[in-house]
């Protein structure tokens, strides 16, 4: 990587701007960054988690105290323009996760397409795609935006006392438009996840892979690409094909082998068939975290579709004893896993969706305005990496002796176990709290001189000259005649200091919401 060049007169960055915390929590990363480039994305990380609302390299700066900075244009070019791979990104992010919640065993890595809702025609991949969310079995609703291949790995949280899905790799599957204007082959995004499966496949050659995926990913070429290097675990038709195995071949026979044997009765028929052999088993971890008592049939068959290799399957046919969900059937490439098992891997596919809907409420994903390509690439999937590393630093936080990461409840909600707005705000709290500052303030006495409807009431009895002694890290009116270089050294010197003024700032609200209540009553 070639180092990048200081321009003269921009700050690069500050080490007071960022908590010391920080920089300890994404040491991983450090050496895929070039140190000016590595500054400005210590800045960008905390004003992601920090910010409020949109997700955009302003906000970020905003809540950085960086709103007056003349080089604001090179915390952009971090996105657009700046030397760094962000697959070797993706591939620290995955052994980051994975060293922090499951350093052995299998891995289950969930591969699911989410819509980005975009406009505008400087957005060039965008497409017109169903809008999942809005349409229905009779509606159809179409929805303008860019269209990402997530996969997430599922890993148990202890303090959440379930599993979550964690995104490590994002790619943009382009519309089929896209491709067409610039005279390439369009790959769907079946392709893209094959790919991607291949990719984490050589970033863990030596764990065993479990892929789970909705029914849009089902198909005999996918299995045929993947038997080999993972176990695949997704839907599959109640009308699809199934044949027997080939049987072998006689000695002397002449012609090419046969690819499958005689066809075997569809599972439709087997549902109906009253001969069929149906065992009870309980899943224990069931959509909402409750177990479920649940009906299955299970055999191996050949999953077969013309000009396609045969995909010999494990199939599973499950059914709702008390009758409230309609039969499904679910595939899977490992003949050896039991139906159980099956279960439990594809209902654990549903926290991606919970994901996403987090990412969108709480990071701010659909909400960035980048038009550059190359910022569209790299922004959505950073803002779904964040969810993974606030993920692992709260973790940091979950098994400290204070146990930061707690559920906030409600007299109208009782949340028993944190969530990720739970997480995100330990993280918070974290980044905001410089060290030695206590947000606890004195007991007060009300002053006799007041009227009765104060008195008892919450008034600090510091004087006006003793509550500007707590205020000396107010920022400072700067003259216009001063020049941006001594606004720009303000500001860096106040940085994250500013939050020292808090409790001064509390008690100067206190003593005007009680002088206005006097004049109201008096």
């Amino acid at each position: 990587m070639l180092p990048h060049r200081i321009h003269p007169g921009v700050a690069a960055g500050h080490p007071n701007l960022t908590p010391p915390v920080l920089a300890g929590w994404l040491a991983a990363f450090h050496d895929h960054f070039s140190a000016p480039v590595w500054s400005r994305v210590l800045v960008l990380v905390a004003g992601a988690v920090l910010a409020p609302g949109k997700r955009t390299v302003s906000q970020a700066l905003r809540v950085m105290g960086l709103a007056a900075n003349p080089g604001f244009s090179r915390y952009h070019e971090v996105l657009n323009r700046a030397r760094w791979d962000g697959r070797a990104v993706a591939r620290t992010l995955l052994v980051h996760v994975l060293g922090a919640f499951l350093p052995a065993g299998e891995v289950v890595i969930g591969v699911d397409d989410t819509i980005e809702r975009r406009w505008g025609i400087r957005i060039k991949a965008r497409g017109l795609y169903r809008d999942p969310v809005r349409s229905s079995r009779g509606h159809f609703v179409r929805a303008s935006g860019l269209r990402w291949l997530s996969l997430m790995v599922m890993v148990p949280i202890p303090w959440a006392g379930r599993r979550w899905a964690l995104p490590f790799l994002t790619v943009l599957a382009p519309s089929e438009r896209w491709s067409s204007e610039r005279g390439r082959r369009h790959k769907t995004v079946v392709d893209w996840a094959r790919q991607a499966v291949l990719q984490a496949k050589r970033w863990l050659p030596d764990r065993r892979l479990i892929v789970v995926a909705d029914a849009g990913f089902s198909g005999v070429g996918l299995i045929a690409a993947l038997r080999r290097h993972a176990c695949l675990v997704t839907r599959l038709r109640i009308d699809a094909s199934l044949f027997a195995p080939a049987p072998p071949r006689r000695p002397g026979q002449m012609g090419r082998p046969r690819l499958k044997g005689k066809r075997l009765p569809a599972l439709k028929a087997v549902l109906a068939d009253p001969d069929t052999v149906w065992s009870r088993v309980t899943v224990a971890e069931w959509y909402g975290g409750r177990s479920r008592e649940l009906e299955v049939a299970s055999d191996t068959a050949v999953w077969y579709y013309s000009g396609l290799p045969p995909a010999p399957i494990r199939w599973v046919l499950v059914r709702d004893p008390s009758g409230g969900r309609e039969p499904q059937a679910f595939l899977s490439t490992d003949f050896a896993a039991t139906p159980e098992r099956i279960l439990g891997w594809f209902v654990s596919r549903w926290q991606m969706e919970t994901t996403f809907q987090e990412v969108r409420t709480h990071l701010g994903v659909e909400t960035q305005r980048q038009w550059s390509d190359l910022a569209i690439l790299r922004t959505t999937p950073a803002l779904l990496g964040l969810f993974s590393l606030v993920t692992v630093w709260a973790d940091e936080l979950a098994r400290a002796p204070t146990g930061a990461v707690r559920p906030r409840t409600a007299a109208w909600y009782d949340k028993r176990e944190p969530t990720f707005s739970d997480a995100i705000a330990a993280v918070r709290r974290v980044l905001w709290r410089p060290p030695g500052l206590s947000m606890s303030r004195p007991a007060r006495r009300p002053s006799k001189s007041l009227p009765p409807c104060c008195k008892g009431s919450r008034i600090p009895s510091a004087t006006q000259p003793e509550m500007r002694k707590v205020e000396p890290n107010l920022p400072q009116v700067v003259s216009p005649r001063d020049g941006a270089a001594q606004q720009q050294k303000q500001q860096l010197r106040q940085g994250i200091q500013h939050l020292g003024r808090l409790p001064g700032v509390l008690q100067s609200c206190e003593v005007r919401q009680e002088r206005q209540c006097c004049r109201l009553n008096h």
